[in-house]
């Protein structure tokens, strides 16, 4: 109803902006407001600061974000995937099942009810996002670590270590969990030598194993050396023999 009466207010009046338009339905409205209401004996305005305004409760202290929900299993490596990406939560909270509040911003995860976790929203697939209090403490020691250093590390070994430790960050649902293994490889140098060790993961390449135990094992056993091409004796030469002009 009162648009159409604005309308008809305005029907005969051209407009050349809409800053103009505005001003004229906003000078309209004000009037409208004030007019005394039939039956009521009062305007709008005064029926709003009577009823209405007292009422009112203020705005909330944040803007109204739109979130989706999504039941999640925590896996064993203690993160749940949302849109490929992953999110840690405490580890002891392992094979439960937690509600995620997804936002554009925030991924925030509860476990009946209460916040266990929050991360900022990342759109990376295939990568987790990791809190260092969320880790047991045996991956906790490996944090200062990173892919980089690690994969560099493994080159100074030789390029079938590097080959290997690739292959295990790799094969992890999370990069993150392969650490162990990896560290674990680079340890054995100091016992065995760069040389040894690098033989040893060329053969775990072979025999398609991908831990640090294999390399230990084939270490210990000395099954690397058994692998590695043996050598041409070198050709004795000295009075006793004799060379393919004696027999002519």
């Amino acid at each position: 109803m009162v648009g159409r009466w604005i309308l008809a207010r305005l029907r005969n009046r051209r407009f050349f902006s809409l800053p103009a338009l505005n001003d004229a339905i906003q000078n309209l409205l004000r009037d409208l407001n004030e007019r005394p209401l039939r039956g009521w004996g009062r305007s709008r305005r005064e029926l709003f600061e009577a009823l209405d305004r007292p009422a009112l409760l203020p705005l909330p202290a944040e803007p109204y974000e739109y979130a989706e929900w999504k039941r999640c299993r925590v896996g064993l490596d203690y993160h749940i995937e949302i849109a490929k990406h992953y999110y840690s939560v405490p580890h002891s909270l392992v094979r439960q099942e937690v509600e995620a509040r997804i936002t554009a911003t925030t991924v925030e995860i509860f476990l009946r009810g209460k916040r266990v976790a929050s991360h900022v929203r990342s759109h990376r697939p295939h990568r987790p996002t990791t809190v260092a209090e969320h880790m047991p403490s045996s991956h906790r020691r490996y944090r200062d670590w990173t892919h980089e250093r690690i994969r560099r590390e493994a080159g100074k070994v030789g390029p079938d270590a590097a080959t290997l430790i690739d292959v295990i960050l790799r094969s992890r649902p999370h990069p993150e969990q392969g650490f162990r293994s990896a560290i674990g490889i680079l340890g054995l140098v100091k016992r065995y030598g760069a040389e040894r060790v690098d033989a040893a993961c060329a053969q775990a390449l072979a025999i398609n194993t991908r831990s640090y135990t294999s390399v230990a094992a084939i270490l210990k056993s000395g099954t690397h050396k058994a692998s590695q091409p043996a050598q041409d004796a070198p050709v004795l030469v000295h009075a006793n023999i004799r060379g393919p002009g004696y027999y002519h």
